[in-house]
């Protein structure tokens, strides 16, 4: 599977990442993989089953054997339709607490390579480039100013009606950013080869018709 081609897109909290891969994906008509989203969904699954957070074994083994799918935009656990709930600031917070443990990481690391099917994939997270598909062909680190972050974050969460505070946001934000760049295990760090690009003044058309022409100048597509 070496030979199908990646882009990683790594980047902290409300980078962008998510929504720059899934529009970079559908303009290459490739595959898209929100690993974050197999994280909350564990998060989730803990909670339904009771699975405390200090218990590694009990959640790499909900990993493992999780029973969710994607279809279309949606997400699915246990055949029930989990895409806002695992959007909750409760279930992202508890996902990032989860995600320092190396037993669960080591459980969906196969899940998550799984993704990788022709013509070519576009993957977001946090340690893509770095542990996930480190041949990547093409690796981006997203990032913009923490406020600028906080406020996209804001606006998410109001949309999906959920009340939330910029400052506390501001806070939450800052604590999680700190907590993936200094765990032990695939801190949140740029890979060597990582090109950088920080969306604080640029808008999301703007940064995936940039990541578009890379892959285009790298030849991984004719053209899109």
């Amino acid at each position: 599977m070496s030979l199908v081609p990646v882009i990683a897109i790594d980047g902290p909290t409300a980078s962008g990442k998510g929504a720059l891969a899934e529009r970079v994906a559908e303009a290459l008509g490739w595959h898209y993989l929100d690993s974050g989203a197999l994280y909350r969904l564990v998060a989730l699954y803990a909670n339904w089953q009771d699975c405390a957070e200090s218990d590694d074994a009990g959640l790499a083994a909900l990993g493992r054997g999780l029973p969710a799918r994607f279809d279309g935009g949606r997400v699915f656990l246990q055949d029930i339709d989990v895409t806002g709930e695992i959007r909750a600031p409760g279930v992202g917070d508890k996902a990032s607490r989860i995600a320092v443990k190396p037993a669960l990481r080591d459980a969906l690391l196969s899940r998550q390579r799984n993704f990788r099917l022709p013509p070519g994939l576009v993957a977001d997270g946090r340690d893509m480039a770095t542990v996930v598909f480190p041949d990547a062909a093409l690796k981006v680190f997203l990032t913009a100013e923490l406020r600028v972050r906080a406020g996209r974050r804001h606006k998410q969460l109001i949309e999906k009606g959920f009340s939330a505070s910029l400052d506390e946001l501001c806070r939450e934000i800052a604590l999680r950013d700190e907590r993936d760049a200094n765990r032990e295990v695939a801190p949140l760090v740029p890979a060597p080869d990582a090109t950088i690009i920080d969306s604080s003044e640029m808008t999301l058309d703007e940064v995936v018709a940039m990541v578009v022409e890379f892959a285009v100048d790298r030849r991984l597509v004719d053209s899109a």
